[in-house]
C-alpha cells in the first residue's frame, strides 16, 4: 500500500530500488578504483623511466618489460618456471593445509591433545622454515620434495593455530545440544568443529597462501635450478633486470589471483561473513 509522502506517491518498493542502485554505483567505483590504482603506478613508472627520473638500468620501463614476458613466453623458458613454481606451490600447500586443519581441529575438540600438540606448535612456530631449508635437503635432497616441504611447514602454522582458534571460539551451547542429542565424534567433527570453524579457519588459508609464496621465491633461490625464484636470482646475478622485473610482477600477479580465489571461496562458502 502506498502512502503519501511530502505530497507525493510513496511507493517503497522504488525507494528499494534506488538503494540498490546506489550500492551497485558505490560498488562500480570502488572496483574502478582497485583497477585505477595498479594501471596509475604503471604509467608513472613509464614515465619516469623515459624522462630519466629513474634510472633505466636499474629501473627498466613497463612496457620494456612486458616485451620480455613475451620473448620468454614465446621460447617457451618462461612458462617452464611458471609450471613448475605452480606445481610446487599447489604441492606445498595442500601438504601444509590439509593436515593443519585436521591437527588445528584435533587441539580444538580435545584439551588433551591441544596441551600435548600445543609446546611443539609454540616452539617450531618462530622459527623461520627456510632456517630449516638445510636439514630439508639433507632429508629430501634437492628435488622438488624439498621445497613443497618447505612451503607446507611454512603453510602449516597459520592454519593450524587460526583452526584452534575458531573451534575454541564456537559457542559452548552447540557443543552441549550435540552431546545431549548423542553426537558421535564424527558429528563433533565434521558438523560441529569444522563448520564452525571455517570462518577463522580461512584467514588462517589466506595467510597460508600469501607466505607460500614468499616461501616458494626464497626456496627456489637456494638449490634449485628452476621456478620463478630461480628466475628472479639468476636474472639478478647476470643483471639482466627485464628477466628479474618479469618473475618479480608474476609473484605479485599470482598473489592477487590467489588471494581473489580465496575470497570468492569464503564468500560463497560463509556468505553471512
Amino acid at each position: 500500500m502506498h502512502e503519501e509522502k511530502e505530497g507525493k506517491l510513496y511507493n517503497p518498493y522504488e525507494m528499494e530500488q534506488q538503494e540498490w542502485k546506489k550500492r551497485q554505483v558505490k560498488e562500480r567505483g570502488k572496483q574502478l578504483l582497485t583497477i585505477i590504482s595498479p594501471i596509475f603506478i604503471l604509467l608513472l613508472w613509464e614515465i619516469c623511466s623515459r624522462t630519466g627520473v629513474l634510472d633505466i638500468r636499474f629501473f627498466p620501463p613497463p612496457s620494456a618489460i612486458v616485451s620480455t614476458f613475451f620473448e620468454l613466453m614465446t621460447s617457451g623458458l618462461l612458462w617452464t618456471h611458471i609450471s613448475v613454481s605452480l606445481y610446487r606451490i599447489a604441492a606445498g600447500f595442500l601438504l601444509g593445509v590439509i593436515p593443519g586443519i585436521i591437527i588445528g581441529l584435533l587441539m580444538g575438540l580435545y584439551a588433551p591433545i591441544r596441551h600435548f600438540i600445543s609446546p611443539i606448535v609454540m616452539a617450531f612456530m618462530p622459527i623461520p622454515t627456510l632456517a630449516l631449508l638445510p636439514i630439508i635437503i639433507i632429508l629430501f635432497g634437492i628435488g622438488d620434495f624439498s621445497k613443497v616441504v618447505t612451503i607446507a611447514g611454512s603453510v602449516f602454522f597459520p592454519v593450524v593455530i587460526n583452526t584452534v582458534a575458531g573451534v575454541l571460539n564456537i559457542e559452548k551451547v552447540h557443543l552441549d545440544v550435540a552431546k545431549n542429542y548423542g553426537a558421535s565424534p564424527t558429528d563433533f567433527f565434521l558438523r560441529i568443529a569444522f563448520p564452525g570453524a571455517l570462518p577463522v579457519m580461512l584467514e588462517g588459508i589466506q595467510m597460508g597462501q600469501a607466505i607460500a609464496l614468499l616461501t616458494i621465491v626464497a626456496a627456489e633461490m637456494m638449490g634449485a635450478t628452476s621456478g620463478i625464484g630461480y628466475l628472479i636470482w639468476t636474472s639478478y646475478k647476470a643483471f639482466m633486470l627485464k628477466e628479474m622485473f618479469v618473475g618479480l610482477i608474476l609473484i605479485s600477479f599470482f598473489g592477487f589471483m590467489f588471494s581473489l580465489l580465496l575470497r570468492g571461496l569464503q564468500r560463497k562458502i560463509i556468505p553471512w561473513r
